[in-house]
């Protein structure tokens, strides 16, 4: 038998880019399903939440001025690292909600077949959402869907890697960047993901990952001036309905808490999640005239 000690993981922050511990040092103790010791996971603090906001406001500029096909690429690359390390999130996913390693598989390959589908959403969403508008003059309207720019998202709580994909993937997807509260009892899919983000070919800052009491971290994120909005997916209805009023200050989008289990994480999820970070642009352009005979284009 072998005496030699395992390297235990050492969990941290992923914030812009890069891989901090909680500026508080802080941690708390992670365990499985049977109440079994993980590990410790960093228990960020109100200016690790900042520190993220500037990283994601950062980023911003590079990431959704990108064209749609690169953003695709870096989703589809991120999809094929995670199924390189399929493995070990079946491991993590098992022990953080206490599910049989088939089940877990299930969700993992779940996970990575929706990165893959987000991936091919990126250059088709405009053409589902903007479009040439017929009006009563001569002029050109064409409607075209930008992103609404730095998105709070707190993942769900129960679904620590389907449910955290379902929820960052369709925000970074539209061009939008994020600061994700991972689920406060099963973080560690989500400190593990920032792995695999760091080494994709998504820039720094585009998704930051925080983990810790969700109340403490939502709270400065939902007032937050330069957070434009906010997916409430993780919270409870207390919390979220006091979200809700800290982000009316600045009028964050908001997308309110559904109840789901986990067979809904695991349907087709459509577009809304996309759509809802969403903001439209109008543009009116006089047609003029060609010619001497003034015919119009």
């Amino acid at each position: 038998m072998s005496d030699r000690l395992s390297v235990l993981k050492t969990y941290k922050l992923y914030v812009g880019g890069k891989f901090p511990r909680s500026e508080s040092g802080r941690v708390y103790e992670v365990t499985d399903a049977k109440g079994k010791w993980l590990a410790n996971a960093p228990l960020s603090s109100r200016k690790d939440a900042r520190d993220a906001v500037v990283a994601a406001r950062k980023a911003f500029g590079g990431w959704s001025g990108a064209t749609a096909y690169n953003r695709g690429q870096i989703l589809y690359r991120i999809a094929e690292m995670l199924e390189g390390r399929r493995d070990q999130y079946v491991a993590e996913v098992a022990d953080a909600e206490g599910l049989s390693k088939s089940k877990a598989a299930a969700q993992v390959d779940a996970a990575i077949d929706r990165w893959v589908w987000y991936a091919g959403w990126t250059d088709k969403i405009a053409q589902v959402t903007g479009g040439g508008n017929p009006v009563a003059g001569p002029f050109f309207n064409l409607s075209s869907p930008e992103p609404t720019g730095v998105v709070a998202v707190l993942a769900p709580q129960e679904s620590s890697f389907l449910g955290l994909v379902s929820v960052v993937a369709p925000v970074i997807a539209t061009g939008n960047t994020a600061v994700v509260v991972a689920s406060e009892k099963s973080p560690l899919p989500a400190l593990s993901l920032g792995e695999v983000l760091a080494t994709s070919d998504l820039p720094g800052g585009v998704v930051n990952i925080l983990s810790g009491r969700t109340a403490e971290l939502a709270s400065p994120l939902a007032a937050h001036q330069d957070v434009n909005a906010i997916d409430l997916a993780g919270a409870g209805e207390t919390l979220a309905k006091e979200l809700e009023i800290a982000a009316a200050d600045n009028l964050k989008r908001v997308l309110r808490p559904q109840p789901v289990d986990d067979a809904d994480w695991s349907a087709t999820p459509g577009t809304d999640r996309m759509t809802a970070f969403l903001e439209t642009k109008t543009v009116w352009h006089p047609t003029g005239s060609l010619g001497a005979s003034g015919s119009s284009y």
